[in-house]
Formats: C-alpha cells, structure tokens, sequence
C-alpha cells in the first residue's frame, strides 16, 4: 500500500467522522458502509484495526499489520480517539501535525517545536497532555506557522517568539504564567492571538499590538493582567482587527478603541466601565458590530442602541436604571437582567420579530407583560422572574411558538394559566411560582413531552393531581450530566425555597431527579408505583392532606437524599424498608399520625427528634418511648403485588405511570419536572452535590464551547 493510498486512508476518516449524541448503535450506518469498503481495498486485511467505538468516534488502529509505506507530509488525525502518546520521532520533513481532539496524554516532546519544515502544529483539547514550550526558537525554515495548542496543560513562562513566520497562535486554557512576551508586537504575519483563560500577569499596553496589521482575532481575557493605555491618544489598533475579547482585564475606558471600525465581535466584559458608553463608539459600530458584551460593568445609562446589525447583546450585571432600552430588530438574544430599571415594559418590544432569547430578570419592571410577546414565533427563553410585574401572563400562544423556556417567578401575576401554553411542544422549563394566580392543576400540560421542569409553588392552585400522560423520561445514558438550556449565551435558572431562605440556581442539571409537590392542598395517598422511580433524589409532598400509609416500595429508592412528608395526615408505621436508603441525609415526617417503632439503621440514627414530632404514636429512642425489639417488615413487594393505597384518589397515580413509560428500553429516569425546594432547612447535601457535578462538567462545557468556536474559526480564517 502506497503513500499515496495512507494519505487517503487519513483523509478518509478525517471526512467520515460524526458526532451526535443521538447516535445510539456504536458505529452508524454510512459509517459501517464505508469502513467495509475500505476494507477491502487494504492489504493485509485485518478485519480488527478499524472498529466504531461507544462514544460514536472512529477508531484507527494501525499496530502489528505490517503496513509498509512512508508517512505523509500532512498528517491530520483530528478529532479520531487515538488515547496514545506522542510519538518522540517525527520525519524532519513533516509540514502538518494535527492531532486536536484525538485523547493524547503524557508529555509533549520538545522536539516537536524543533521540527525544520513544520509550518501547522494543532494539538488542541486534549486535557491528559502536558508540558513546556520549548526554550529555544524554533528553527523552522517555513514560511508561515500555525501553532494550535489551547488545553493541553501546558505551564511555565511563554519565551520570546522569535520566528516572524507565525501566523496563528491559541494558547487558550492553559497554565501559563507570567507577563506577555514583548516579542509579540514584532510578530507581523500574525491573524490570530488567543492567550485567555491562563495564568498571565502584570499591566499590558494596547501599544503592543499595533503593528500587528493582519490581525483579525485576539482574546486576553480571563488572565491576571491589566490593560491600559500609557499614551491615552494616539493608538492605532490594526484596522483588520474584528473579534476583540477582553473580558476580566481591568479595562477602565474605551478611548483606545475609537480607530476601530471593523468590530464584529466585542466583549467587554467584567471590567470597570463606568457611566455610559461614549457616542463616537456607537457611531464607528453602527453597521459592523454583530455581538457586543458590556456585561458586569458599572454603567448606569443606556439611552438607545444604534446598532443596525447587532444580533446578540449583553447589558446584565450594570447599573442601569430607567426606561428599558429597545434594541433594533435585528436583534435576537437581548440580555439586561440584574439591573435597576423600573418602569413600564413598552409594547414596541414586540416589533422584535427576530428575537430568540430575551431576558429581563431581576429589575424593577412594572406594569403588564405585553400580550403580543407569544406572538413572536422565534422566542425561545423569556425569563422576567423578580419584577414588579402585574396583571395576566400572556394568553395566546399559538402552535408555531418555539418557547422553550419561561420564568416569571416572583412577580404579582394573577388569573389563570393559559391553556393555550399546551401549543408550545419544545416547552422545558416552566416557572410561574411565587404570583397570584388562581387555578387548577394544568393537567393539560401532560400533553408537553420535553417539559423537566415545572415550578408553581405559592400560588392559589388546588385539586388532584391526575394525569400527566406524555411526559416524558430524560435520557440520561449521557456519560457527563449536561444543563439544560445548555448554550454560550444563557443557562435556565430556577429558585430554591427553605423555610424562608431563597438561593437561585443559575443552571438546572438534567441529572437531577425531583419531585416537590409540597403546600398543594392534594388529597388522596402516595402510589406504590413512587418506588419505580428509582433515580429519585428529592421527594417533598410536605404540607398537603395526604393519606393512607407511606408505601414501602420507597425503600426502593436507593439514591434518595431528602424525604419529606411533614404536615399530611399519614398513619400506620414508618416502613422498615427506609432504613435501607444509605443515601438519605434529611427526613422529615413530622406531624402526622404515624405510630409504632421507628425503624433502626445507620441512616436512622441521624436524623434528630424533630424529623418525628407531632406523631403521638410513634415509638423509639428518639421520641423517647421504649420499643422493644423491633419488628422488622418482611412484606416482598413489587410493581404487581402492592395494592395502591389510594384507590378511592387518582392524585399522581397516572402521571407517574406515565413517567416510567420508556424505562424499559434502557433509559435512567431523570425527571426533573418539578421546581427544586428542601423544605429541611440543610443545604449541605445539595451544596455537595453541585459542587461535585460541577467539577465533573466543567472540563466537558470548555471542550464543548470551544470545539464550536475553533470550528467558527477555521470557516472564518482570513
């Protein structure tokens, strides 16, 4: 087999690789038919070395089959699960070496940087590497060089870029330290110059990026540096720069800017701008600028948005009081949450007919939500949670509505749940708690498959909960638990409530599994069939007027850590089988009218005297009654055998019938339909939880935000 046939064979599965996480059998059928044929055209044929593997990546593997060939010029394996190291010895005449995504670890071998022909090295995302950059220049004769390193580890000092060759360098996400190197400013091929998300310290000047006049890109953001301006006048930036990113870099005004007038993409943020954006800038932007971020900022004062062809702009985290300014229209994901404005939400928002996401939470807005708001059909995420806001919520929502989001939580909205929310099918979250309304169950809202979160709590709703029959489980075979709402631009929130304390959870994890139904006034009993819920983690029905016996098929929810069913009208004895639940850190089964022994176990035994209260006769250390030796339940229960203890209420027995639709084919219940309360006043476990999920995701929302955006960058190269 020939070069000639190796480079194609690279190329090849270059070109045929897929990712898509609805991709459940391990190697997809286009795939499967152009691996056979390929097959077939090699010698010897190994029917082993190309396989599919569980995470939908093609595997090459070219180990003990006596390929005999020489390696091409241009080797890319990029985004092709090799899990290798580096190799030490590369051919000195290799021009390409791309190798981003491909799950190398180990030590990145300096030789690499010694390379004499090399012009593009693409190592990127592969967080197992680590390692130096290499003392010494590199000595390559190439004419232009392309160095693509961001997460891959690498620490210590950047040395002085020696090589006037360079035309492309990301360093983004790594651990490098130290102040900038001045070399840079004599890099004059330069395009591109990413450095963010690293260790960098001590004041840059923007002096130092002026003779570089191709460049198209540069991002310092999220370092330890300050950037200022010795000269305050008189600094050219190249007038080629269009994505400009200085998010977290002490940047106090903007004079250094008025040359530039080609900005597509600014961010600003996280800075100490102060007052209000000067009008020489809105002037030089008016057509160009696509994505401004001036979020986290002091500004106290935005009058209008001249901008005719932003599509995406941030304003939250200001100072920013009065009016609500209207953006132009082709805006499509507005942004001004956590602000000061106070008046009346004008009805010309609506003229926003591109509008994807609008979100204008936590002001103090006041008067009525515009009705013609449901009719913009592009709408995705409508989020005006703690307002001032009265009146109906919007009434019309027609079957080409795109809402997938809505959280008016907090405001002092009355009259009833508008049925027509039904016609919106991509519907996932939906916070309407704390308002006025007056309403039955939306048992309607069955009809919604993709809803996981539902908040109604402090409302004046009433009735039985009955059937919810569509609803739908989450697939969680993911291998990472992922957010929903999941985007670079906003993240679903919802409210957690504990005996008066409110702690807001900026993104909701899919992989949460909770049901609170508490302070509802339901009627009836809790169905056996709860037990099949078996990835359940928080159950709350407190402060209802439950009946009958708590079910013993609850003993089989082995991962549940919070159980509260305080203030119902419970009787018979505390089921046995909860003592199983190792999991559980917080029960609360105070005030009803359970007797008998409470049961013994590691769990138990930590729980203090007030998760038992108001229940005459229950016995036990912890109320203080002698029990005797307990009389452990060896009831054998299962879905079939139990009867339901609420035969004469048909409160959540369809629903969760419903919600277990599906689990047979494999999929682990994540449901998370209801709004997250603990109503046992300990956070701790919930802290633990997201603090630990969090380190496990975070690793995966980089490599996943910057995937996307190095794939926009090389469509956009210049």
């Amino acid at each position: 087999m020939g070069s000639g046939q190796l480079s194609f064979m690279f190329f090849l599965y270059f070109s045929l690789l897929s990712f898509s996480s609805s991709i459940t059998h391990p190697c997809p059928k286009d795939q499967s038919t152009a691996l056979l044929k390929f097959k077939k055209t090699l010698t010897p044929k190994d029917p082993l070395f190309i396989t599919c593997s569980s995470y939908s990546y093609t595997i090459l593997d070219l180990s003990y089959i006596n390929i005999s060939s020489t390696i091409p010029l241009n080797f890319d394996l990029s985004y092709i699960n090799i899990s290798s190291t580096i190799p030490l010895n590369f051919s000195s005449h290799l021009t390409t070496l791309k190798l981003g995504e491909t799950e190398l670890h180990g030590i990145i071998p300096e030789s690499i940087f010694h390379l004499p022909n090399l012009e593009t090295l693409h190592l990127y995302q592969n967080d197992q590497l680590s390692g130096y950059f290499a003392k010494n220049r590199w000595n390559s004769s190439a004419s232009h060089m392309e160095l693509f390193l961001s997460d891959v580890n690498l620490s210590d000092n950047v040395p002085d870029f020696r090589s006037n060759s360079l035309s492309w360098i990301d360093l983004e996400d790594n651990h490098l330290q130290g102040h900038l190197p001045k070399s840079i400013q004599n890099l004059v091929r330069l395009t591109l110059l990413d450095l963010s998300s690293n260790n960098f310290s001590g004041h840059v000047d923007v002096s130092l990026f002026t003779n570089l006049k191709n460049l198209w890109y540069l991002s310092l953001s999220y370092n330890s540096i300050s950037l200022t301006n010795k000269n305050k006048v008189n600094v050219t930036l190249p007038g080629s720069l269009s994505t400009l990113r200085l998010a977290a870099c002490e940047v106090k005004e903007i004079e250094f800017l008025r040359s530039a007038k080609k900005f597509s993409d600014l961010d600003l943020s996280n800075n100490k701008l102060q007052g209000r954006i000067p009008d020489w800038a809105w002037s030089n932007w008016m057509f160009s600028l696509g994505s401004l971020n001036i979020s986290q900022n002091m500004l106290t004062s935005v009058d209008s948005i001249p901008l005719q062809s932003v599509e995406t702009f941030d304003l939250r985290s200001n100072l920013l009081q009065g009016s609500l300014p209207i953006p132009p229209n082709s805006i499509r994901y507005f942004f001004i949450s956590h602000n000061n404005l106070s008046e009346e939400i004008p009805s010309s928002i609506c003229n926003l007919t591109s509008l994807v996401m609008l979100d204008l939470a936590r002001n103090n807005l006041k008067g009525s939500i515009p009705q013609c708001l449901s009719n913009i059909s592009s709408l995705e995420v409508l989020d005006m949670h703690r307002n001032n806001l009265f009146g109906t919520l919007p009434m019309i929502f027609t079957v080409q509505s795109s809402l997938r989001s809505l959280n008016l939580h907090g405001n002092k909205l009355e009259g009833i749940i508008p049925r027509t929310l039904a016609n919106c099918k991509d519907l996932q979250v939906l916070d309407i708690g704390d308002n006025h309304l007056i309403d039955t169950f939306p048992t309607w809202l069955g009809t919604l498959s993709k809803l996981q979160v539902l908040s109604l709590r402090s409302n004046k709703l009433h009735g039985h909960i009955r059937t919810l029959r569509t609803m739908r489980i989450i697939d969680q075979t993911m291998k990472a638990p992922i957010y929903l709402g999941e985007n670079s631009y906003y993240q679903d929130s919802i409210t957690v409530a504990t005996k008066g304390l409110e702690l807001e959870l900026v993104r909701i994890l899919t992989v949460y599994t909770t049901i609170d139904l508490s302070s509802k006034n339901f009627e009836g009993g809790i169905p056996s069939i709860m037990g099949d819920l078996i990835a359940l983690q928080v159950l709350n029905f407190s402060h209802n007027r439950l009946q009958g016996q708590i079910p013993l098929s609850l003993g089989r929810l082995s991962v549940l850590e919070s159980l509260d069913l305080s203030f119902n009208q419970f009787s018979g004895e505390i089921p046995q089988q909860l003592a199983s639940l190792t999991f559980l850190a917080s029960l609360d089964l105070s005030h009803n009218h359970l007797q008998g022994c409470i049961p013994q176990g590691s769990q138990f035994a930590t729980f203090e005297n007030n998760s038992y209260e108001g229940n005459d006769g229950l016995r036990g250390f912890f109320v203080s009654k002698g029990c005797g030796r307990d009389r452990v339940a060896t009831t054998n229960y299962t879905i079939s055998g139990l009867d339901d203890q609420e035969s004469n209420s048909e409160f959540l027995s369809d629903f969760l019938k419903a919600s277990l639709m599906g689990y047979g084919s494999g999929l682990c219940i994540g449901l998370s339909i209801i709004y997250f309360m603990i109503s046992t006043g300990n956070l701790k476990w919930l802290v633990r939880i997201i603090e630990n999920l969090e380190r496990k995701i975070i690793m995966r929302r980089r490599r996943k935000k910057r995937s996307l955006r190095n794939y926009r960058r090389r469509n956009n190269r210049v």
